[in-house]
């Protein structure tokens, strides 16, 4: 699924369940991702991302962070 294919599924559910689809967060689970499906997501302008491995985290994000400098990472 896409990424605006899952922003579209969420929007739809947010209506129907009277939400305010901007109180609604969306994070990317990047585990496991290869470097070039997160890039790809990083460029539709997704910035919201978690990872559960620090080690996973602080090998490929600070490169993603100097070029993506609004992004978000959590640890989930």
């Amino acid at each position: 699924m896409s990424l605006n294919e899952t922003r579209t599924r969420i929007a739809r559910a947010a209506d129907a369940h009277g939400r305010d689809v901007a109180d609604i967060s969306l994070i990317a689970v990047s585990k496991l991702q290869p470097t070039d499906r997160i890039e790809a997501v990083l460029g539709q302008g997704h910035r919201v991302f978690g990872e559960n491995r620090l080690q996973e985290a602080q090998g490929r994000w600070p490169a993603f962070r100097e070029r993506f400098p609004d992004v978000e990472l959590h640890l989930v």
